[in-house]
C-alpha cells in the first residue's frame, strides 16, 4: 500500500499554471459619486442599505417577505445556483483520483484429475487519473467555480430586483388609488357645476351651451373614473404576479401619503467604489475571471497529457493465505499523449482570449452603467423636494382659483367657460402632484436597487 500512497502523493504535486495572472481592471469611472448642484451632498457614510432598514411600512414588509418566499423567478434563479454548484463539484472531482477496491477469484480448467489452479486477488487502486502538470484541470475547475460565483451574484441581483419591483408595484397601486380619488373629486365638482348651470338655465340666467359644457365635463370625469378603476385592478394583478400569491385587502396600501414615511432613501456615500460590489458587477467580474482561467486550460492543450492507472494489493492461490505476508502485488501504467498536429489548439486559445476580451468589455460596461444609474437617481433625488413644493403650491392656487371662478360665474361676471377651464386646471394639478409623489417614492426604491442593496439582501 505504501507504493500506492506514494503514487497518489506524486500525482497531487502542483504543476505550472498557464493562465494569465488576474488583476481587477481599474474602473473607468470617476472616484467619487456626483455631488452638489442638482445632486444632493454626499456623506462619508457607508452607501447602500438593506431593504428591511429602508422600508418601515409593516404591510409592505409582509408583502415583500411573501414575494421572496413564493416568486417563481427567484426560485428559478436559486435553482440555477444549485446547478452551478453541482457542476463545479463535478469539475473539481476531475482533479482527484477515482479510488476503488475489489476482490476477485480466477479459476483455470484442465484435463487432469487435479483441482484447477485458482488465484485470489484483493486490490485498491485508481484508473485513468490525469496528472495535472500544466494546470488544465485546475483552470477548468477555476472556471466552473467562477460560474458558480456568478450564478450566486445573479441570484442576489434577482432578489434585489424583486424587492424593488414588488415595492414599486405596491407604490403604483397606491398612486392609482389616489388618481381614482382625484377622479371622484373632479366628478363631484362637475356634478355641482351641472346642477348650478341647470338651475341658472331654468331661471333664464344661463344658456344651453353652459349646460352642455357642464354635462361634457361630468361625462369626462365619469370616463376617467372607469379607466382608473380598471387600472387599480390591473395594478393588483401585477402585484400578485410578483408576489406569487394573492394579496388580501388588509395588506394593500390606502394612499401615497400613507406610504411616504414608510419608504426611506438609502445613503449614497461619496466613493464610487461601492458600485464594484453591486451583484451584477460582481457577476460580470466572476465571468471575466472564469474566461481568464479558460485561457490557461486552452494553453495546456499544447503540452502532453499524463495519465496514470495504478493498483496495489495482495494475491494468493489460497483464500486463507490471501492477506499473509509476502503476497503483495502492485501495478502502475502511466500513459503520455502529445499532440503532433492539432491546428484547433491555437484556435481554441485565440477563442479563449477573445472571450476574455469580450467579458472584460462587458465588465467595464457594467461598472459604467452602474455609475450612470446611481447618478440619475441622485439627480432626481436632489430636485424632487423643490418639485413637490411647487406642485403643492399649484394645487392650492388652483383650488382658490376655482372658488373665485365659481363666484364670478354665479355673479354673472364671467362665462361658464372660465369656470370649466379652472376645473380642468385643478384636476391636472392634483394628478401632477400625485405623479410627483410617485416619482419620489419610486426613485427611493430605484436608489436602493442601483446601489446594490446590502450583502444580506
Amino acid at each position: 500500500m505504501r507504493r500506492l500512497a506514494g503514487l497518489l502523493a506524486a500525482s497531487a504535486l502542483a504543476g505550472c499554471n498557464l493562465a494569465p495572472a488576474y488583476r481587477q481592471p481599474p474602473p473607468a469611472i470617476p472616484q467619487s459619486l456626483p455631488s452638489g448642484g442638482v445632486y444632493p451632498q454626499t456623506t462619508p457614510a457607508a452607501a447602500g442599505a438593506s431593504w428591511r432598514t429602508l422600508i418601515g411600512d409593516d404591510k409592505l414588509r409582509q408583502v415583500i417577505d411573501r414575494g421572496l418566499a413564493q416568486n417563481r423567478d427567484l426560485r428559478a434563479a436559486l435553482a440555477q445556483v444549485g446547478s452551478a454548484r453541482a457542476l463545479y463539484g463535478v469539475q473539481r472531482a476531475s482533479q482527484l483520483p477515482s479510488v476503488s477496491a475489489g476482490l476477485t477469484a480466477a479459476y483455470r480448467g484442465g484435463d487432469g484429475a487435479s483441482p484447477p489452479p485458482r488465484l485470489f486477488d484483493a486490490s485498491i487502486g485508481f484508473s485513468s487519473f490525469e496528472i495535472d502538470l500544466f494546470g488544465r484541470l485546475r483552470n477548468l475547475s477555476k472556471a466552473a467555480f467562477e460560474q458558480y460565483v456568478a450564478s450566486e451574484a445573479g441570484a442576489r441581483s434577482t432578489r434585489i430586483t424583486l424587492v424593488t419591483e414588488i415595492a414599486t408595484a405596491y407604490v403604483v397601486y397606491a398612486y392609482d388609488l389616489d388618481v381614482l380619488r382625484i377622479g371622484g373629486e373632479t366628478r363631484d365638482i362637475a356634478q355641482r357645476s351641472l346642477e348650478l348651470t341647470q338651475s341658472l338655465h331654468g331661471a333664464g340666467l344661463a344658456d344651453r351651451l353652459d349646460v352642455t359644457e357642464a354635462e361634457t365635463s361630468l361625462h369626462q370625469a365619469e370616463s376617467d373614473i372607469a379607466s382608473a378603476r380598471t387600472q387599480v385592478a390591473q395594478d393588483r394583478n401585477a402585484l400578485e404576479l410578483l408576489v406569487g400569491a394573492p394579496v388580501e385587502d388588509a395588506l394593500l396600501p390606502t394612499s401615497l401619503d400613507a406610504l411616504d414615511a414608510g419608504i426611506s432613501a438609502p445613503p449614497a456615500g461619496a466613493s464610487s467604489d461601492v458600485l464594484l460590489q453591486r451583484p451584477d458587477v460582481l457577476q460580470a467580474e466572476a465571468r471575466l475571471k472564469g474566461a481568464n482561467a479558460n485561457i490557461g486550460a486552452a494553453r495546456a492543450a499544447y503540452f502532453p497529457r499524463i495519465s496514470l492507472t495504478a493498483a496495489d494489493g495482495v494475491a494468493s492461490t489460497a483464500l486463507s493465505s490471501l492477506f499473509s505476508g509476502g503476497n503483495e502485488s502492485w501495478s502502475a501504467t502511466p500513459a503520455v499523449s502529445q499532440p503532433i498536429f492539432a491546428p484547433s489548439v491555437g484556435s481554441n486559445v485565440a477563442y479563449a482570449k477573445a472571450q476574455r476580451d469580450l467579458l472584460l468589455a462587458q465588465y467595464e460596461g457594467a461598472v459604467q452603467i452602474a455609475f450612470r444609474e446611481v447618478s440619475d437617481a441622485l439627480a432626481r433625488q436632489g430636485t424632487i423636494d423643490e418639485q413637490r413644493k411647487a406642485q403643492a403650491a399649484l394645487v392650492a392656487s388652483s383650488e382658490e382659483a376655482l372658488q373665485l371662478a365659481d363666484q364670478r360665474y354665479r355673479a354673472g361676471i364671467d362665462t361658464f367657460l372660465s369656470t370649466l377651464t379652472v376645473q380642468r386646471t385643478l384636476d391636472a394639478a392634483r394628478r401632477s402632484a400625485a405623479a410627483t409623489s410617485l416619482v419620489e417614492l419610486t426613485n427611493r426604491l430605484t436608489l436602493y436597487k442601483v446601489l446594490g442593496g446590502a450583502p444580506s439582501d
